[in-house]
């Protein structure tokens, strides 16, 4: 179909209606209070936090997507002014409040863009949401998935979140003497603070700002702006360097972990307080290089095989709420599209889904080109390179997500608020 009609998490002139998977900001970017274009479509989660994003938005442009429900456009080809009726339903995406997946369907076919997602299998939750995928497509097939392909290689092999979770517990119970930092996004990550509030069974620090969109998600008594009630504290991703843990251990002893599957980290601890920008992945063994420069295993107890240790201060575990390879690979299988896109596509790492996963579905692969410059990071790269203004069907303007994935002095990521 034309251009013209809708756009996912992307916010130039030229559509009739605005969809929002996600606050995040990569997914925000060209968004502002001054908004006025046309009305946007998002969860009732998304409306309730988007103000506190966006002083002074118009409020009558939000319109909400309650989850599991059918709701109608009615929209004009821009062709011929035509009417042309498309229903879209809106499926928990499991990624961050408000974090929806979306799919559309009319008499152009059916389409399903997942935004940013965590298909992962246990838990009620992710039962919900694969009961409620299925009874929305019921007969028919998606004609083309847009995919969220963060970790779309079989590099990206991360536990569950509720495994993680517990083996950030584990750290920070095998430090009992050290305060604990951990670094967050503005939005995300809520189950794990809660998962160790309840674990330990105490408050989290949190810094005002983010206190307030704890108390818009309905969490009051479990996090605290007084530094005195705890020794967890959960700080700005953006502030989280070796240079806080080092000037935080001038003071008192402190420990600093990174929640995220993230490639783009700095290199394991060599023991000389030097670290090297690097891209390390699941496909570096699980070990860490001690003080003495002899390997060893980095296991507090049992549970910690996929903690690696960067620093003497830092710890990175591979929570994510990016789906992992194999979970992109079960969604596919589900799913059996006829054809798919990635929707990360400006990214280093980019990998067109379709390489590896076009079999599942009789997609023809496509060749797997190499870009020079990325070669030498070991990541598959298929030379795709950005591009502005790409139009799917339906007049889907996609957002080309931009994610600054790159390590700077310590494991200070700077992203953009990229959703991890």
């Amino acid at each position: 179909m034309m251009e013209g009609l809708i756009s996912v998490d992307r916010w130039a002139e030229g559509s009739q209606a605005y969809f929002l998977t996600h606050l995040h900001a990569d997914h925000t970017h060209g968004l502002s209070s001054t908004w006025a274009k046309a009305p946007i479509f998002c969860s009732r989660t998304t409306a309730k936090l988007l103000p506190f994003k966006f002083p002074n938005f118009d409020l009558s442009l939000l319109h909400v997507l309650d989850l599991g429900s059918w709701h109608s456009l009615s929209l004009l080809l821009p062709c011929s002014a035509s009417k042309v009726t498309l229903q879209v339903m809106a499926i928990d995406a499991h990624h961050c409040p408000g974090a929806v997946m979306l799919l559309f369907r009319g008499e152009f076919g059916c389409m399903l863009n997942t935004g940013d997602f965590r298909w992962e299998i246990n838990g009620e939750r992710a039962k919900l949401g694969r009961e409620m995928l299925l009874n929305a497509l019921k007969d028919d097939v998606v004609d083309v998935l847009y995919l969220d392909n963060t970790y779309c290689n079989p590099s990206y092999q991360f536990p569950p979140r509720d495994v993680a979770a517990q083996q950030i517990v584990d750290i920070i119970t095998s430090h009992p003497g050290h305060d604990i930092v951990i670094g967050i996004n503005t939005l995300g990550k809520e189950d794990l603070l809660l998962h160790i509030a309840k674990a330990l069974n105490i408050k989290i620090w949190v810094w005002p700002e983010r206190l307030q969109t704890m108390h818009l998600l309905g969490y009051h008594d479990i996090f605290t702006t007084d530094t005195s009630l705890t020794r967890v504290r959960a700080i700005p991703r953006y502030s989280f360097s070796i240079d806080t843990l080092e000037g935080l251990n001038t003071m008192y002893p402190t420990i600093g972990i990174i929640p995220s599957g993230l490639p783009w980290v700095a290199k394991p601890f060599e023991g000389d307080g030097k670290l090297f920008d690097s891209l390390l992945t699941s496909r570096y063994n699980r070990s860490k290089e001690s003080s003495r420069g002899g390997k060893q295993n980095d296991k507090i107890h049992g549970n910690l095989g996929s903690v690696k240790r960067f620093h003497k201060y830092i710890y990175s575990v591979q929570y994510s709420d990016h789906s992992s390879y194999p979970e992109i690979e079960e969604f596919i299988k589900l799913v059996q599209p006829i054809n798919m896109k990635g929707i990360v596509s400006s990214s280093s790492c980019y990998v067109d889904p379709v390489y590896y996963f076009g079999r599942i579905c009789g997609i023809n692969q496509p060749s797997q080109k190499f870009d020079h410059q990325h070669q030498k990071f070991g990541r598959g790269y298929n030379g795709i390179k950005k591009k502005k203004n790409r139009v799917g069907p339906l007049g889907f303007h996609l957002n080309r997500v931009t994610e600054m994935r790159r390590g700077r002095r310590g494991v200070k990521l700077e992203e953009n608020e990229c959703s991890e």
